[in-house]
């Protein structure tokens, strides 16, 4: 079953795009200041823009425009025709095909004006390609016959190869890998001869999928290995990452499960350089297999979970449907059947959805491929009454295919409507209780923010009315003292009396302290727990290390760090009283979107199964409160062996 959940995935290079010139960026950037709005400006742009394509494809399609932008002010038609060959071949790398078609039209249009038989041709590969990756076989058919005729007809034999490449993976798209086979062979033993490298690499890595097909697993890993030498000699990023990604897929078909995870950690590395959000989620749910079959099955989910925030947030339907089904198998093995049927339910529905969304197409394909046949007929001049005859008997046959066709599709989405339907019952439900969970977060807010309110209100009392009050009292008794004879026994008892003031003064200051500290709302988190931390060590109760990293300018909202420290100050406050610990860590660290709290202590530890049944009221505010912050907690502790408390929250 896990086989299943990996796509193949072709280096799609296949647009008959300028050849790329391989030059000295540093070089080219230097010239830049220099560039005129002519021809010349047009190839510099081009060129420049060739040199990031692979690892910097947003700033190449910046230079490309460049380009065009500077054709079409000169009205330089052929700078606008190889503009789009460069644009549309990274609209590809990044799987934007309805954007590089339309492009890709245009192009072969205004090739048409032109009179030049290799311009127009590349325009035809690359419009057929677009119809091609969009699934659309017949108009890609039609475009890539008309280049190779037009390639055929020049002698061009490098043209040719390149459009062998193009038809072994149209062949591949139609399941005839035989064919396909053919095509790439020949296009491979072609190539070998010129020094062409990323067509080469290109032809080599499309012949591996065919291989794949046909159970030819040592051809296959030859030739992707020979993909990845030649991608990294020429520092071709994509080329790399779909080489990558398909050599796992070899050892994953031969089961060879334990080689997976340094061509899938390598395919990430460089799938992200490119951006490419497709690679990328291919290469996160292979990790999660890789995890999977070693029943390392959180972290599968870890990697799972990431594929399919990236298949959800760029609208990766296919991939999508194959992750949701990945994680479902992984919930299943984690005993969480619920979580495992939601995923199961929601991979169904897509699948549902992409296979009416198919019906639909083949429907209309259908009914366009009939009204075309019927405009032919009219056309047609009949000779016989048995021409005419059968050619009723045939459209009524077509016409019968089609309403059975149309009520058979009609059927099936009506079943899948009421599939659909179902489905929206159940997301009806889970968002009901996930209002009911905002409620209680809600609740609980207010009740953590009252609480510091009232906090607040205390240590201001304490501060400005009793300290102030006991201040007095003092100063009032100092004025006295200097005033009075007394004896030495009165003089002594007098100041005990004083000692005693001058504690309580203490004491009430160290209340009002910790009630709100002022260092937390002056200075921010980082140094209140710094103070705190200090004050505690100072004491000699226990030995409190704080550290922090990533604070320094980037601190919390005002929320967020108080109930970060009222969390710190609760768990040093157990420790204090129950650890019988001599030593604690604090630990603060934070990236741009999250922040972890590790407070760790070397004390006597206990049995953490009794948090389940604890009732106390120090536990359930840490818990209420990392609840509030929609933060993780883990206890890590056992009897002799100290605690470990981390959290982790998303700001």
């Amino acid at each position: 079953m896990m086989k299943q959940l990996l796509f193949y995935t072709a280096l799609f290079l296949c647009f008959i795009s300028d050849a790329q010139t391989l030059m000295n960026r540093d070089s080219l950037l230097k010239l830049l200041p220099t560039v005129k709005e002519d021809s010349a400006g047009v190839e510099f742009y081009i060129n420049l823009g060739q040199q990031y394509e692979s690892n910097e494809p947003e700033l190449a399609k910046y230079y490309y425009k460049k380009a065009g932008d500077i054709s079409e002010k000169i009205n330089y038609k052929a700078g606008v025709v190889r503009y789009i060959f460069n644009y549309t071949f990274v609209l590809n790398l990044q799987a934007r095909y309805d954007s590089g078609l339309v492009l890709n039209q245009q192009s072969v249009a205004i090739a048409r004006t032109l009179k030049d038989p290799v311009l127009l041709g590349k325009a035809l590969f690359n419009t057929g390609t677009s119809y091609r990756q969009l699934a659309r076989y017949e108009e890609a058919a039609k475009y890539y016959e008309e280049g190779r005729k037009l390639f055929a007809d020049i002698g061009d034999s490098f043209l040719s190869a390149q459009g062998g490449d193009i038809l072994q993976l149209m062949y591949f798209n139609i399941e005839d890998y035989d064919k396909a086979i053919e095509y790439g062979e020949a296009a491979v033993k072609y190539l070998r001869t010129v020094d062409e490298p990323v067509w080469l690499g290109t032809a080599l890595n499309n012949l591996g999928l065919s291989y794949i097909k046909k159970r030819m697993f040592n051809k296959a890993e030859q030739v992707y290995q020979e993909t990845v030498k030649i991608g990294e000699r020429i520092n071709h990023v994509e080329m790399q990452a779909s080489a990558m990604v398909n050599l796992a897929d070899v050892h994953l078909q031969k089961g060879e499960y334990e080689k997976l995870k340094p061509f899938f950690e390598k395919a990430i590395v460089l799938n992200k350089q490119i951006q490419s959000d497709d690679g990328l989620a291919i290469s996160y749910r292979g990790m999660a297999v890789y995890h999977f079959f070693r029943k390392e099955f959180d972290i599968a989910k870890d990697y799972a979970l990431q594929s399919y925030i990236i298949t959800d947030t760029n609208n990766l339907v296919t991939e999508k449907q194959q992750t949701m089904q990945t994680l479902s198998s992984i919930y299943f093995a984690l005993h969480d059947t619920k979580t495992g049927y939601d995923y199961l339910r929601a991979a169904d529905v897509l699948a549902d959805s992409i296979l009416s969304d198919k019906i639909r197409k083949n429907a209309l394909d259908l009914e366009a491929k009939y009204q075309s046949e019927q405009k032919e007929l009219r056309i047609q001049k009949l000779e016989s009454d048995k021409q005419i005859q059968q050619l009723t008997i045939d459209r009524k046959n077509t016409l019968n295919y089609i309403l059975i066709g149309s009520a058979a599709a009609l059927l099936i989405i009506s079943l899948l409507s009421y599939r659909n339907y179902k489905h929206k019952q159940n997301l009806q439900l889970r968002r009901i209780n996930e209002l009911e969970t905002e409620k209680q977060l809600a609740a609980t807010e207010a009740v953590l923010k009252g609480e510091e309110q009232e906090r607040t209100r205390l240590a201001k009392d304490l501060h400005d009315g009793l300290g102030g009050m006991l201040s007095g009292i003092k100063y009032s008794m100092n004025t006295m003292k200097g005033n009075l004879i007394m004896t030495p026994d009165n003089a002594q008892a007098f100041e005990r009396s004083m000692d005693m003031l001058d504690s309580s003064i203490k004491e009430m200051r160290r209340v009002a302290h910790n009630l709100m500290p002022e260092a937390l709302v002056k200075f921010g988190l980082d140094t209140a727990l710094k103070d705190f931390c200090n004050d505690i060590h100072q004491s000699g109760a226990l030995n409190v290390t704080y550290q922090s990293v990533g604070l320094q300018g980037k601190e919390p909202d005002q929320t967020t760090a108080i109930t970060i420290f009222r969390i710190v100050q609760e768990l040093l406050n157990n420790t204090l009283k129950h650890a019988a610990a001599k030593n604690a860590i604090v630990q603060l660290n934070r990236t741009d979107d999250q922040l972890s709290v590790t407070v760790e202590d070397d004390g006597k530890g206990f049995n953490t199964d009794v948090l389940q049944q604890s009732g106390g009221i120090g536990w359930s505010n840490i818990q209420n409160r990392v609840e509030f912050m929609k933060g993780t907690l883990d206890v890590q502790s056992a009897e002799g062996k100290g605690t470990s408390v981390h959290i982790e929250i998303n700001l």
